[in-house]
């Protein structure tokens, strides 16, 4: 069996791959690896808590590396960063990585390479298929999450704090990917049938953050096409439970 790290966002497209995976009896997933914002202690992107990260990998049942980047992290240092903890992982028995990634060809070649460069190989077991098939499998399944991001200039603020459920489908605006992959929505997700038991939290405050487009020479990740640089997003904050 070959030894695979899952690149775990703490979102219903890794859960849902990482459930796929599980299914298999090709790959043995040794560890979860999640990069997190040194800036604020939470997950990048998504904005999670990082307590909220660790309860969810204990649930899972996987041991977790968590890696360390600045909230302005210049995408040369982000490489380099990432490379070394692919090299760690090559060194301790792993073969492949695996993503949750769905579309932007750009950045598949870019793990891609990164990953060959250093003797790895990227697994993708959701690449292609159909967004909205996925979320439906999703919520079949009994997987649960909720909004923790959504994107200001696509999604109002009620879409934040959200359960993923038959009604969010149904409500969201035309153009908006069922999945979020556009970056539309980020969630987190609590409960399902890879769990050993739920994430007990809390639903805090709803905040809109700006942020300013980066100044970053070495952000060639994606094409240009791919770079809309939306600068306004409503974040839920969740707070563990009791």
């Amino acid at each position: 069996m070959k030894q695979a790290y899952f690149n775990w966002s703490s979102g219903k497209d890794s859960a849902l791959a990482l459930y796929q995976m599980l299914q298999q009896s090709e790959y043995e997933i040794t560890q979860l690896i999640t990069t997190v914002n040194a800036d604020v202690n939470r997950v990048s992107m998504h904005g999670l808590r990082e307590e909220l990260l660790d309860l969810q990998a204990e649930a899972l049942g996987f041991p977790l590396e968590k890696i360390s980047l600045n909230g302005n992290v210049m995408m040369s240092e982000y490489s380099r960063i990432l490379g070394d903890a692919a090299r760690r992982l090559k060194d301790a028995g792993n073969t492949h990585a695996i993503f949750g990634d769905i579309f932007l060809e750009d950045l598949r070649k870019y793990r891609e390479d990164q990953l060959k460069s250093v003797g790895l190989q990227a697994v993708f077991p959701l690449w292609k298929q159909d967004t909205k098939a996925l979320i439906n499998e999703f919520i079949d399944l009994g997987l649960k999450a909720i909004t923790v991001c959504v994107n200001a200039k696509l999604l109002d603020e009620s879409f934040a704090g959200r359960l993923i459920d038959k009604q969010f489908l149904a409500d969201l605006p035309e153009g908006v990917d069922p999945c979020g992959e556009n970056g539309e929505f980020h969630t987190f997700v609590f409960e399902g049938p890879i769990f050993k038991n739920p994430v007990d939290f809390r639903v805090g405050e709803k905040v809109l953050r700006s942020y300013a487009p980066a100044e970053n020479e070495d952000d060639n990740c994606f094409s240009d096409d791919e770079k809309p640089w939306d600068t306004g997003f409503w974040f839920c904050d969740l707070v563990q439970g009791s």
